[in-house]
């Protein structure tokens, strides 16, 4: 990566930051994630779902959110 400002160096440490929290599962704490975005779903139904930080440099993957149908 190439940084042109403190700014755009800010940004890419916080991105960081962010996914090693919030999205990268972590040995330690038998593959878990310490603060999630969304609720972990351990089922091994349903879509994969990936997404990237960073222009790509950091990929993470989770179950697409199951909808939740609504009686009328």
């Amino acid at each position: 990566m190439i940084f042109f400002s403190e700014k755009s160096l800010r940004r890419a440490v916080g991105q960081y930051i962010e996914h090693f929290h919030q999205e990268r599962n972590h040995q330690g704490l038998d593959n878990l994630i310490p603060f999630p975005n969304i609720p972990q779903n351990h089922s091994e139904s349903g879509s994969i779902i990936k997404s990237e930080r960073l222009g790509g440099l950091l990929n993470y993957y989770h179950h697409e959110e199951k909808e939740v149908g609504t009686a009328a």
